[in-house]
């Protein structure tokens, strides 16, 4: 059984405190880390998580299975939900986990004496069985991993906007190479 307490100290440091969600993300790990049967936090590249929100609940994932947005094995994609998919990126294998829809309510059921839901959570959710807190999906991904993952090394300049685009993020529309911004448009708009 692997020791959880240095995950949770390890997160409420980058994140400056300690809170339910973190919690969520430490034990939505080390729980994806047993289906998957690997052992976390990863040495190596193997595992890509995609979280499915960003906050203190990636804090918790990232810490627990050593997946970082800089060493490209995290992904957020902000769907305002706390779930994650883990993805063993050698066996194609994946699973989505999220908070079983009565989380919170057996949490307080776990802690009848927290002073209020905050602190019920945070401390029954470090309590409750993974199977108590968790749900377990086998998914399929819709996207190729290499998509994420990215090609180091490959760079191109946008025919449209003039800037280099790394890792073949770049689409070829028309016979031009494309940055997804030129394609789809940009999340920002020049004021100039």
């Amino acid at each position: 059984m692997i020791e959880l307490a240095p995950f949770y100290q390890q997160a409420a440091r980058l994140h400056h405190h300690l809170c339910p969600r973190i919690v969520l993300g430490v034990r939505m790990a080390v729980y994806a880390g047993d289906v998957l049967g690997l052992t976390l936090p990863q040495t190596d590249k193997r595992l890509l998580v995609v979280a499915e929100t960003d906050g203190c609940f990636t804090d918790g994932l990232a810490v627990a299975a050593n997946c970082w947005v800089g060493r490209r094995t995290l992904r957020v994609e902000d769907y305002g939900r706390v779930a994650a998919t883990f993805v063993d990126t050698q066996t194609g294998k994946a699973v989505r986990l999220s908070p079983q829809p009565n989380a919170r309510e057996l949490a307080r059921q776990q802690v009848p004496e927290a002073a209020n839901r905050w602190q019920a959570q945070l401390l029954g959710y470090q309590r409750m069985s993974p199977e108590q807190l968790l749900l377990v999906q086998s998914v399929t991904l819709t996207i190729d991993v290499r998509d994420w993952v990215g090609r180091p090394g490959q760079r191109v300049l946008c025919d449209g906007c003039g800037e280099e685009v790394i890792n073949g993020r770049e689409r070829t529309i028309n016979g031009r190479l494309l940055c997804p911004a030129c394609v789809t448009g940009a999340y920002y708009r020049d004021t100039r």
